[in-house]
Formats: C-alpha cells, sequence, structure tokens
C-alpha cells in the first residue's frame, strides 16, 4: 500500500461529501520548470516489464520432473526455450520442438500461437510418449513426433475438456500422492473426486453455511481451495470444520450501472469477541468416516503465516510414514504459545508433547514452517529463537524434552528444505552464518541430527535460491546479488559438488539501454550501533553538484521489509524509473523487520506504529552526510498496504522531515484490519475503563492534526484485503482537522490495483515532480502497461 501527502487540485470523492481543494494559479504553475512526456518514457523504459525482456539465460525456476529430470524455460533476443536436464550428467536439450507445439496449439485452439512466447507453465512426458502441457492454464496432451496435434483436457483428468457452462464449474482439487483421487469442497463438505472414473463421493455430511470442511477463509484472503493434508497412503485426510458462524462480515459494494454488486463474507477483526476457530478431523476416506480430534476448538492460527495455510498447503500438520498417527502445531490467538500435539488417527486421542512460550510471538522458521516429525525413532526436531537466533533442536518424542541443538551461534535457519531420518540429515537455507558477508544472503547447509558445525554447500558470496530433487540427491543453485545477474549451477547435495553450469545470466542487452544496478548500503539504526542495510537508486546521470530530493520508499514489516530480497532484480518496482525523473530513491529495512537476531525482529513488538520510522529518518540523514547531493530539506515517502500505512505515520509524525507522501492502500487502522496479523505484532487489544485502547497509539487518523505537508492517499474500492474504510477513517479524520489532502479512489480495484497500476505509479510520479521537485509534470502522460 503507499500513502501521499495532499495536492492542490481534487482527486477522488469522498462518502458522504465531496473533498475540495484549492487549485495553484495558471501563474503559479506557468513558472514551474517541466518535466517532459519524453523524461516520463525514459524514466519508463527503466520499468520491469520494458527491463525484464533484456536480461538474457536468467534461470531462476526449475521445475523437477523425477528425481533426474528437470526442465526449464531459457529466455533470450529469440524469445523463451524450453530446456530439458539429465542430472546424472548435466546433459542440456531442448524440452520439445516450439515450433511444432505453437502450430499444433494454433490448431487445436483456431487461434495464433507465438513459438517465441508459449505460456508453457507444466510439462511432463505422459505414459503414452506424448506431451502433457498446461499452456495458459489449460493442460494439453500433443503428439509433437508423428500428428503435431494438441488436445485439450481436464486439469485433473485425461479425458477431453468440458465445454461450455460446466467448463469451469468444478472446484479446485488437492490430489492424493497416488493421484486416484482428489478431495475437493462442494456446499460446505468435503468430496473426492476418482481421477480415472470421474465419480465423485461425498466424505462428510454435516458441513453447513459458515461451518464447512477444509474451507479457506481468513478473511484478508480466500479461497475455493480445500485445505487439508492427506495420508501418505492416500488413505486418510486431516483437516477442519471452520466455524466463523459468529465472525463479523466484512461488506463490499461495486460500482456499476444498476443496483451495485455486494461482496459479504467473513472477515474477523483484531480486538473481536468471536473469531474464527477449527475443529480438527481426520477423515477415512475408503469407510467415509469422520474422527473427531479429542480436544477444544482451535484458534485458526499459523506457526508461521497470518493464515492456517501459508503456501496453500496446511504446513503444521505432519503424518507418520505409516498414517496411524498425526503431529500439529497449535497456536494460541496472540502468537505467544505454541503446543506440539500428537494424535491417533483412529480414535482422535490426543496427546500434548511439547509447548513453548515467546514473550512477544513464536515463529516457526523465516519464509518456512521449519519442525519436523520423526516418529520412527522416537523424535521432533524444533525450531526456536530462545538464543535470539533462528536454530534447530532436537527433542525426545515421548517426553518432550530437549537432546540437544542441532544448530547454534549467530546466524538464522530460515528453511529446512529436507531431513532424511535414514541418514540423520538435515539440508537447510540460512542466512547471517558466514562472516564479512551481507547477513540477508542465503546460503545451503547441510547438518547431521548430531550436531556440529553445518556444511556450507554454497560457497559463493551471494544470495542463493535452491530447488531440490524429489530424492534430495541433487540441487539447482541460482545465485546473484543485486549487482551481479543470475549463474545457475546444478550440484550434488552430498558434498555441494558442480555436477553442471546451466545458464549463465547476460545482462549487456539491459546495460546498452543505460541500465544500472541499485547501490548497496549500510546505515546505522536509530540506536547509533545497530547496522541496517538497504538500497540506494541514483539518476544514470548523476551530476554530484546538483541537489536531488529524495524519496523513501518503505515497507515496514514485521513480516517482510523494504527491500525485499538481494537476488538480482532488473527493477525493483519503480525505483529506478523514479529516480531517472531527477530523484534518490532509497530504500531501508529497518529495526523490526526479519532476518536478522530475533531481538532485532522484536524492535516494535506491541507498538505496530512504530513502523521502523526512526530507523528511516536516522538512515536518510547519514546518507545526507554521506552524499551532499541528497537533499533533505525534500523528502518524500511512499507505499502500499504496510507501507502506505506508514507513509501516513511519517507525514504525521514526522511532519518536520517529511514534504511529500503517497499512501496507497494502507492499514492505518489495525482494528479494522484481520486479526491475525494485527495480534501477532500489536498483542492483544486491551480496553480500560475509560474506553481507552493499546490500540489507539497505533491508528493514523487519530494524529491527522498533525499533517503538514502534501499527502495523496489512494484505495481500491473493491479492495478484499485490507478494506477501504482504513483510508476512509483517515480522511474524515482530516477533514474534522481542516487540513488540505488529495484522495485517489478507485471504483473496482482490488488491493494491488491490478489494470489502475499503470495509472496510480503515473498519478504518484506526477505528485513527486509536482510537490517535491517543485516541477511541473506532462500532462495525462500514459504508462505503455495502459496502452495495450
Amino acid at each position: 500500500m503507499g500513502v501521499g501527502k495532499g495536492s492542490s487540485r481534487v482527486l477522488g470523492a469522498v462518502m458522504g461529501g465531496v473533498l475540495a481543494a484549492t487549485a495553484p494559479t495558471a501563474g503559479a504553475q506557468d513558472a514551474m520548470p517541466s518535466v517532459t512526456a519524453a523524461d516520463y518514457a525514459r524514466a519508463e523504459s527503466f520499468m520491469g516489464y520494458s527491463t525484464t525482456p533484456l536480461l538474457d539465460h536468467a534461470v531462476n525456476t526449475v521445475i523437477w520432473q523425477d528425481d533426474g529430470h528437470f526442465w526449464f524455460r531459457d529466455h533470450d533476443a529469440d524469445g523463451d526455450h524450453f530446456r530439458r536436464v539429465d542430472a546424472a550428467t548435466g546433459t542440456i536439450s531442448d524440452a520439445f520442438d516450439r515450433e511444432l507445439l505453437a502450430k499444433a496449439l494454433a490448431d487445436a485452439t483456431g487461434k495464433p500461437a507465438d513459438a517465441t512466447k508459449l505460456a508453457v507453465t507444466a510439462f511432463k512426458v505422459a505414459e503414452d510418449g506424448r506431451f502433457d502441457l498446461t499452456v495458459a492454464k489449460q493442460r494439453y496432451l500433443c503428439d509433437l513426433q508423428d500428428k503435431s496435434v494438441c488436445v485439450a483436457v481436464d486439469a485433473d483428468t485425461r479425458k477431453p475438456s468440458a465445454q461450455g457452462a460446466d467448463a469451469d464449474a468444478k472446484p479446485p482439487m488437492v490430489l492424493s500422492p497416488d493421484e486416484k483421487l482428489g478431495a475437493f469442497i462442494r456446499d460446505w463438505n468435503l468430496w473426492v473426486r476418482d481421477i480415472d472414473t470421474g465419480a465423485e463421493t461425498r466424505l462428510t455430511t454435516d458441513g453447513r453455511t459458515d461451518y464447512g470442511y477444509a474451507t479457506d477463509n481468513a478473511g484478508w484472503t480466500h479461497s475455493d481451495r480445500a485445505i487439508l493434508v492427506w495420508s501418505p497412503d492416500s488413505s486418510k485426510i486431516a483437516t477442519f470444520q471452520q466455524d466463523q458462524r459468529e465472525v463479523g462480515e466484512m461488506v463490499l459494494v461495486g460500482t456499476n450501472v444498476g443496483l451495485p454488486k455486494v461482496e459479504r463474507w467473513k472477515y474477523p477483526l483484531a480486538g473481536a469477541d468471536k473469531v474464527t476457530m477449527i475443529e480438527r478431523v481426520i477423515i477415512d476416506v475408503p469407510a467415509r468416516k469422520v474422527v473427531r480430534l479429542a480436544m477444544p476448538p482451535d484458534q485458526h492460527r499459523s506457526t508461521l503465516c497470518d493464515d492456517v495455510s501459508c503456501d496453500g498447503g496446511w504446513e503444521d500438520v505432519r503424518w507418520s510414514p505409516d498414517g496411524a498417527t498425526l503431529a500439529f502445531a497449535s497456536t494460541s490467538r496472540d502468537h505467544k504459545d505454541t503446543w506440539l500435539r500428537v494424535a491417533d488417527a483412529a480414535t482422535g486421542k490426543v496427546r500434548e508433547v511439547y509447548h513453548e512460550h515467546a514473550p512477544t510471538y513464536f515463529e516457526s522458521g523465516n519464509g518456512k514452517v521449519n519442525w519436523q516429525y520423526l516418529p520412527e525413532s522416537g523424535e521432533f526436531i524444533w525450531f526456536s529463537e530462545k538464543s535470539d537466533w533462528g536454530h534447530l533442536y532436537l527433542h525426545d518424542l515421548a517426553t518432550g524434552k530437549r537432546k540437544h541443538a542441532i544448530t547454534s551461534g549467530e546466524g538464522n535457519v530460515t528453511q529446512v528444505l529436507r531431513v532424511d531420518p535414514d541418514s540423520r540429515t538435515i539440508w537447510f537455507r540460512g542466512v547471517g552464518m558466514e562472516p564479512g558477508r551481507d547477513p540477508y544472503y542465503q546460503h545451503f547447509y547441510k547438518v547431521g541430527f548430531d550436531g556440529g558445525q553445518p556444511q556450507l554447500l554454497t560457497p559463493e558470496d551471494a544470495d542463493h535460491t535452491i530447488t531440490l530433487s524429489p530424492d534430495g540427491t541433487y540441487f539447482v543453485d541460482a545465485y546473484s546479488t543485486p549487482q551481479t545477474p543470475p549463474v545457475t549451477r546444478l550440484r550434488r547435495s552430498g558434498d555441494g559438488s558442480d555436477i553442471a553450469v546451466i545458464a549463465r545470466a547476460d545482462d549487456r542487452r539491459l546495460r546498452a539501454t543505460g541500465w544500472v544496478p541499485p547501490t548497496s548500503i549500510t546505515v546505522k539504526a536509530r540506536d547509533g550501533k545497530t547496522a541496517l542495510y538497504g538500497m540506494l537508486f541514483t539518476p544514470t546521470g548523476l551530476d554530484e553538484s546538483r541537489k536531488y530530493p529524495v524519496v523513501n520508499y518503505i515497507y515496514p514489516g514485521p513480516q517482510t521489509g523494504s527491500v525485499r530480497g538481494r537476488s538480482f532484480n532488473v527493477a525493483r518496482a519503480d525505483h529506478q524509473a523514479l529516480a531517472e525523473l531527477g530523484f534518490i530513491v532509497v530504500a531501508i529495512d529497518g529495526m523490526g523487520t526479519p532476518w536478522r537476531s530475533k531481538s532485532f525482529h522484536d524492535a516494535f513488538d506491541g507498538d505496530i506504529g512504530d513502523n521502523t520510522l526512526p530507523d528511516q529518518v536516522a538512515g536518510l540523514r547519514e546518507l545526507g552526510k554521506r552524499f551532499p547531493w541528497m537533499d533533505l530539506e525534500r523528502v518524500g515517502v511512499w507505499g502500499h498496504s504496510g507501507g502506505g500505512y506508514a507513509t501516513v505515520d511519517a507525514m504525521f509524525t514526522y511532519p518536520e522531515f517529511y514534504k511529500v507522501g503517497v499512501a496507497q492502500a494502507g492499514n492505518h487502522d489495525n482494528r479494522n484490519y484481520e486479526d491475525d496479523w494485527a495480534e501477532k505484532w500489536m498483542g492483544l487489544e486491551v480496553t480500560d475503563k475509560d474506553g481507552s485502547s493499546n490500540y489507539d497509539a497505533q491508528a493514523n487518523q487519530n494524529r491527522a492534526a498533525n499533517l503538514r505537508g502534501k499527502l495523496l492517499l489512494a484505495h481500491g474500492m473493491m479492495d478484499n484485503n485490507v478494506h477501504p474504510s482504513n483510508t476512509l477513517l483517515v480522511v474524515d479524520a482530516l477533514i474534522k482537522a481542516n487540513k488540505d489532502f488529495d484522495l485517489l479512489l478507485f471504483p473496482n480495484a482490488r488491493h494491488s490495483f491490478g489494470k489502475d497500476t499503470g495509472y496510480m505509479t503515473r498519478r504518484r510520479w506526477d505528485y513527486f515532480v509536482r510537490h517535491l521537485m517543485g516541477a511541473q509534470p506532462p500532462v495525462e502522460y500514459k504508462m505503455q502497461a495502459d496502452k495495450s
């Protein structure tokens, strides 16, 4: 989300009245220097949709087909190619003939297909030798040898796809491990479909409205997918009956000709008396028997993210290999307490194994739920930050007692990617374990259950993205830095030894346009001691004798930061594009963001309104002393979502420092946001007898009278993540405080603004050019992304 300060013109209407502002006189506008459409066009040439196609052979994503083969998309000046690799030898070959595929797809669809831009997202060889491909969300079986023919098939069967109105009627399914059954939700109950015959079987019968099985709804995000975990033998399903019957509703009203379309769904708010609860169950699929676990309803919480499902699955649930028991983690509403429990799949009896209390909040990893269930050896692996760093510990499953630390010292285990109980070995990603390197660079390690010094498998001083083969024998390592494009290697997971270089990214076409990478920076935090890391974007034609206005891009976390990763990225939002207009753009990961120590992450626990702002101001002031071409008398700020919240906070809390702000889709009072996120970072709401609350200080509208600079507020009126009432609370407070500001509402946009993104980007540029630079932007410049 982004936040900004007022403008001189009316940008939108306020519900219940019209917001009016005074426009500058024509003479004042004429006196302003101009930024031309050509300047905007040049700046836009640095946007991702212009620069990304100019980076050749950048392979960050590979897809394993089996234990010994994977495929990837290889892009160059001749478009997209599809390569297949034999992992044992490192031999690279064309996955298929793209010209033949394009012709076959054109024949199948009746529409032209460009062989250089095929939207292939899945690929394997079927049992009959045909290619099983997914292209633009449609699955095809293609014979590219004898007939050059593609036949469209259902995503979950090998039969011809449905036609007409029923083509999209089937709900998304979760396939069983043997791929014979698919589980899905219908009418609040759980069903399975036989993949070969299409026959459907109802597994539950008592699901009803807002009290359904496997339903996916966290308020801020919801879908039709089923949240469940199949047992390894495909005979059982672990899921829940989700109770939202007494949870409050969120409402959105569309804009259209005629009666408005109204959306309603359950959305638990921070501080609400009634929030979503889950009743855990295990379903015996062949017997159609539901076993309800013998425990009270559980909180709809994850040990990691702000949804019971983090990545589309149910990550806090682990089956035993024989399917006889189920381990799961329960988390308290405020995230301070987590329990590891084990259930008997046949009886539903539950045993508490381990409990950890965190004074602030408990997390089970950084980017991945890391605890592991090892019933064969009577152990479990637990992730904890009790030492101030995120590490793995081996515990006894019978008693819950800790045996010993598996990893220790400075630095964090971030993601456990594989555990081999037979060899008692763990493979994991980690940060901050290599002295003298950027503490955000991820490396890949292996370590034994007995502990000791982990073995570094990725020696290069860079950020490493890892993709393991299904059996764990090999891994693909794409490594890069913010300044150096990726090299992609195939390596052995036993010792990290090389098999082959798969690709070396080539940035010569990109640099020929004048593109330059950002500068990595280090500054001191609010305490004057702690090192903070960030990125600095300057105009490619930087004139050090000039003074440039500064734009602080902010996303305060606490679940992530402003920089968003240290891998090579040709366009980080529009930072370089904005810099090309004549700004210095700065992004800093302040205290309170993840990936560093627990105490670093806890910097503003219980005070979301901190928003890393003391660190942003301290860092910018340090940079201003270091680089005299940074004009700290002209500092602006912008961000989206949490960044929109932080932007308004910056304008209200540091009005003497931040002069212009653009705030997009901000969660300005977290009592109007979903319960899980706010209550994790802010704690549970406590209301005193006088009606005051520990949430009062985090509410931006309570400081609206402090506004001095120019603020542009923007929100999508169909935002089903951060409800637009968040921004309207600030609007109402600014009106009551008699403050001038600007408002831009997108009548039918969701949280990310969708098709309105280009327009928002242009208006943001206009706002900073006019109010921070003191120049006149071109009239109604149209972004290339909006011209199609």
